[in-house]
């Protein structure tokens, strides 16, 4: 099972600021990104939608 502060690709800490009691009012960084739905869709289905991908396994680091 996965935490929502972990990658649900690769475990790493996600930064998600909405999974830290102490940011939960500031916005993800991922608000300011653009995925491809493709990443989205290579995680298992059990995957999805519970925790944020960390910048590098949503290919955004390049945005940041």
């Amino acid at each position: 099972m996965n935490k929502p502060d972990q990658c649900p690709a690769c475990g790493a800490a996600n930064a998600c600021t909405l999974a830290d009691p102490r940011t939960v009012d500031q916005a993800c960084w991922c608000f300011g990104v653009s995925i491809d739905p493709a990443v989205l869709e290579a995680l298992p289905a059990e995957l999805r939608d519970k925790s944020c991908l960390c910048p590098r396994c949503a290919e955004v680091e390049a945005q940041l």
